[in-house]
């Protein structure tokens, strides 16, 4: 079992990552991937994955709604600091994000951008994946329509639709972005009804499972804080057959093979 999508920062897991981790290999979780959210989670992200290597694997990004609490950087010196982060870790960093683009309510204390900033925001990101050949973790919340526009400008990209709500409709226009692209189903699958109908339409070999830990607990810890050790609870979802199918996905799209 793979989690390709966790919180495990200090902000989400203020006692420490440690324990949550212990359960999730006791699970029999065999690797987890840390996603961030602004300058601050990536670079936590990356110390993680070098305390726990082999188990831990980060991806740096920011999503389109944080940023980083102590500073007032621009979009563009952010995409900044994040290239140098990146060229400075290469070797410790396997995705890019979360990011992408959120057309929802900010939350409270988070930034509510523009669309024409996220999408600036969103597009630097796309193009240090393509600079350094990383696939993207694609948040897209009320914006899939607009995230697969953006995504058609550029060629031989790769990533994963993070918490996939695109409906039926639109999975044949993910489809045709490439054969790296993959569809990220969480906690929710195990009691949205509609959702397991959604996954019934997307080819096995294009499906990642991921936890989005603390968020989205599976039945039977739904309303609870969510933890990687319940991916177990998603891939119970599945046939053994596609469990094997669904670890080798997350393995290529991460290229966790040679890490």
């Amino acid at each position: 079992m793979i989690d390709t999508h966790a919180h495990v920062t200090k902000r989400f897991c203020p006692a420490g990552a440690g324990l949550t981790l212990e359960g999730a290999r006791k699970a029999g979780v065999k690797a987890i991937i840390l996603t961030a959210s602004n300058l601050e989670e990536s670079r936590e992200n990356i110390r993680l994955a070098e305390e726990y290597p082999g188990f831990l694997y980060a991806a740096v990004g920011i999503h389109p709604q944080q940023t980083d609490p102590e500073n007032g950087l621009s979009i563009e010196e952010q995409i900044d600091v994040l290239n140098k982060l990146i060229k400075e870790n290469k070797s410790k960093i396997t995705a890019i994000g979360e990011c992408g683009l959120d057309y929802s309510p900010a939350p409270t204390g988070e930034v509510d951008r523009s669309k024409e900033d996220q999408e600036i925001l969103f597009r630097g990101q796309i193009n240090l994946a393509k600079k350094y050949n990383l696939p993207l973790m694609v948040h897209a919340r009320k914006a899939v329509d607009e995230v697969i526009k953006i995504l058609k400008d550029y060629q031989e990209l790769k990533g994963v639709f993070h918490c996939y709500a695109g409906g039926i409709k639109r999975i044949s226009r993910i489809l045709e972005l490439g054969q790296n692209w993959y569809f990220g189903f969480d906690g929710n699958l195990t009691y949205e009804a509609g959702l397991m109908e959604v996954v019934k339409k997307i080819p096995a070999d294009r499906i990642v499972l991921e936890t989005d830990s603390p968020f989205l607990a599976p039945v039977p810890y739904r309303g609870q804080s969510n933890k990687p050790e319940y991916i177990k609870y998603i891939y119970e979802m599945f046939s053994k057959k596609e469990q094997e199918q669904i670890d080798d996905n997350a393995m290529r799209l991460f290229n966790l093979d040679s890490r």
